[in-house]
């Protein structure tokens, strides 16, 4: 592997705008199946669907974790595809500077094909390690491992841009150390500086303290 950097970003709540509306869709789940699990929403961020059922819906009959897989992919299919303020124009300069890029998602192949059908931003990556490439999601570090492998750069080289605790947590498995915070009241980035990785926490206001108390 080549001496050179690279920047990897999550999907949801990094590029697009989508954890909202996830909010709503998990928040309603949990109440529906009752979950009993406060925050639930939260819990899951950043975890791939197959292991939210077998975390959490496993006690439940199979139809029943069918229904919520299919729930949530007609969700998906009528969500609003809006982009995380900044986020395109960030992704534009990074291209032109030529480093290469990779998106790293809890998503399915399916969920992302739908998104680039209305948001044309494919041709940024270089690769796309999607949750239909791995057998562990996050917060487990092969997503990102995995990433950096196809991109022929080493994972201590490569900068990650996240916004949930499994989402930190995997970058960090990945290898790299916790330094101290950079907070730039300007931009809506939180950014945790590690001694050979950066791993950025987007969010909103009212996250943002939660979030850094947490590491």
């Amino acid at each position: 592997m080549i001496n050179k950097s690279a920047f990897l970003f999550d999907f949801d709540g990094v590029i697009i705008d989508s954890e909202p509306q996830y909010d709503i869709f998990w928040k309603e789940i949990a109440e529906k199946y009752q979950l009993g699990i406060e925050d639930f929403e939260n819990v899951i961020k950043g975890t791939i669907l197959p292991h939210i059922l077998s975390g959490y819906f496993s006690h439940l009959p199979e139809a029943t974790q069918q229904e919520v897989v299919a729930a949530n992919q007609a969700y998906e299919l009528e969500m609003d595809i809006i982009p995380v303020p900044g986020a395109l124009a960030f992704l534009e300069n990074v291209k032109k500077a030529g480093i290469p890029m990779g998106l790293v998602t809890s998503s399915d192949d399916r969920k992302i094909e739908y998104v680039f059908s209305r948001l044309p931003i494919r041709h940024y990556f270089d690769t796309i390690v999607s949750a239909d490439r791995i057998a562990e999601g996050k917060p487990d570090p092969m997503c990102y491992l995995l990433a950096a492998k196809d991109l022929n750069i080493l994972p201590e080289n490569c900068y990650v841009f996240e916004d949930s605790f499994n989402g930190i947590q995997s970058g960090n498995d990945a290898g790299v150390i916790l330094r101290k915070k950079i907070y730039d009241e300007n931009t809506i980035f939180i950014s945790f500086i590690f001694t050979f990785n950066i791993a950025f926490y987007v969010g909103r206001p009212s996250e943002r303290d939660h979030i850094w108390c947490a590491s």
